[in-house]
């Protein structure tokens, strides 16, 4: 009896059988993981140094002050999704690596379950947790 986490919904119950090629998976891991060292780690600093640029006050100009107290949410909303883009890719890719390792040399088809890709991205290290959602000065 397959458990109920592992049964398709109804509308994709007739389609058949969905195999996973672990090899795939693993190679898809590695490369994704290599692109987001080589391709986006190395532009991060040069971006974010570029952000935390601060800005002039302008306490006689309220349009302008409203301007930049938005600019500055936005700027804080920016800093920290440009980190959470490489730390979510990087738990995407170790989730993906650790299932492929798990399974490899098995038919992992058979064996694979939701919990164990649940699991996978548990293990996966979290991104940190920013204080009030910002974390420009």
């Amino acid at each position: 009896m397959i458990p109920e986490e592992d049964r398709p919904p109804a509308w994709l119950a007739d389609y058949g059988a969905i195999e996973a090629d672990i090899q795939a998976m693993e190679d898809f891991a590695t490369g994704l993981a290599k692109e987001v060292d080589s391709g986006y780690g190395p532009h991060l600093d040069l971006v974010t140094a570029s952000m935390l640029t601060p800005l002039p006050g302008a306490p006689n100009f309220p349009e302008l002050q409203a301007f930049l107290t938005h600019h500055h949410e936005v700027q804080s909303v920016t800093y920290s999704n440009t980190y959470n883009f490489r730390d979510g890719t990087g738990q995407f890719a170790d989730a993906a690596k650790t299932i492929s390792h798990e399974y490899r040399g098995s038919d992992a088809f058979s064996r694979a379950r939701v919990n164990d890709v649940d699991r996978a991205f548990d293990a996966a290290q979290p991104s940190p947790e920013l204080e009030n959602g910002t974390v420009l000065p």
